[in-house]
């Protein structure tokens, strides 16, 4: 570097930087501005440490500070100058075990709309993969067993990647560029169909076949989400509403519904700009929303109430061409109690699937879980 004037910054990051794409950001932006130096994570954060001409350093700090990752926030910083040490170029660094703790623990992403477009592509490896993600949506918070945010701290860590995800991990312009729960159907989890009785009937694309055939039915399903289980039915049918409702003990409490897509939602509720940014958002919250007078749905889904609990999807699965043909769902999501937890203990998700069926409804006719195990929380 000759004759410039070379500066190497220690950056000191803490927010939400972990588990959303913050390290391959960084990457692209030092490689873009020409500088050297490596980013990595740590038990608090993120540390990196870019070196080039003053002016460019100083414009990596600016860049870095507007242009975070949508699901990123940086809530403190600090620099510091260190010795120049020419490296030779950027890099992303194994992360650092030690120090303190002082995480802000990313959240589950929903489905972003580059997964959503590759999961209804014939074309594409990952077609009906009820599993994708990438550096901007997917599990983070429900998978995570320790910090810093690294694969092996994962329940992912069991999974070892095929060829071409690791390609696509290793790969700077890839969108899942050191995206840690990256996976596909060679190498990924899988979905498992299980019956009340405890028998596993169907697993893979046969699971999810089966599956739209019951939605399609009436009959209800409980599925093993990212913050509990759901309970799906036809919102639509007055008959089925009114059997989860007694088999679930809960006469009048309102159900929320998951909507396919923000324009299915429109179809049946009022929703104002803000409340359709809070649906669309990463976060996927539920939102209460006024029902159109003339919206189709079964009364019994919200007695009485002139609003709606109304969710879009937050995984891929609902977004299923099959599955989300059923238009608007009942959505009950639970912790299901356990036998062998007091009750004035919170239940849990368990990361073991094998005894779910026991601690669901004996009146809920299916279960459907994935191989993906979740952290216990």
């Amino acid at each position: 570097m000759s004759e410039v004037l070379c500066q190497r910054m220690r950056v000191e990051v803490e927010g939400t930087v972990q588990g959303v794409g913050f390290r391959p950001f960084i990457y692209r932006l030092a490689s873009e501005l020409g500088l050297t130096g490596w980013v990595k994570n740590t038990r608090n954060g993120v540390v990196i440490e870019v070196e080039g001409a003053v002016p460019v350093v100083e414009i990596f700090l600016q860049r870095m500070r507007i242009g975070v990752p949508p699901s990123a926030s940086i809530e403190t910083m600090s620099t510091s100058v260190v010795p120049v040490l020419d490296d030779a170029g950027f890099s992303i660094e194994r992360s650092a075990e030690s120090g303190q703790r002082a995480l802000v623990i990313p959240p589950d992403l929903a489905t972003c709309v580059d997964c959503r477009r590759e999961l209804v592509d014939p074309n594409d490896r990952r077609f009906r993969y009820p599993f994708l993600t990438c550096t901007q949506c997917g599990p983070r918070y429900s998978l995570l067993t320790a910090i810093p945010y690294d694969r092996s701290n994962t329940t992912m860590v069991g999974f070892d990647l095929c060829s071409a995800c690791r390609v696509e991990y290793s790969t700077e312009s890839d969108r899942r560029f050191h995206a840690e729960p990256i996976a596909c159907p060679a190498c990924g989890p899988h979905l498992f169909l299980w019956n009340m009785q405890g028998h596993k009937v169907a697993d893979g694309e046969e699971a999810l076949r089966r599956t739209e055939v019951m939605l399609d039915e009436g009959l209800i399903v409980a599925i093993k989400g990212l913050g509990g289980f759901q309970l799906w039915v036809d919102a639509k049918s007055e008959e089925d509403v009114r059997r989860l409702r007694d088999r679930k003990r809960r006469p009048e409490k309102p159900f929320a519904v998951l909507f396919p897509s923000i324009e299915m939602a429109r179809a049946y509720c009022q929703l104002s700009s803000d409340e359709e940014t809070l649906l669309c958002s990463p976060q996927a919250p539920i939102v209460l929303a006024r029902k159109r007078q003339d919206a189709v749905l079964a009364e019994a889904v919200a007695p009485g109430n002139p609003y709606l609990g109304v969710m879009l999807p937050a995984t891929p699965l609902p977004f299923l061409p099959a599955i989300a043909s059923c238009s608007a769902s009942i959505s009950v999501t639970f912790l299901p109690s356990s036998r062998t937890e007091p009750s004035d203990k919170p239940s849990k998700i368990s990361s073991e699937c094998s005894g779910s069926h026991r601690r669901l409804s004996p009146a809920i006719y299916i279960l459907i879980i994935d191989r993906r195990p979740l952290r216990e929380c």
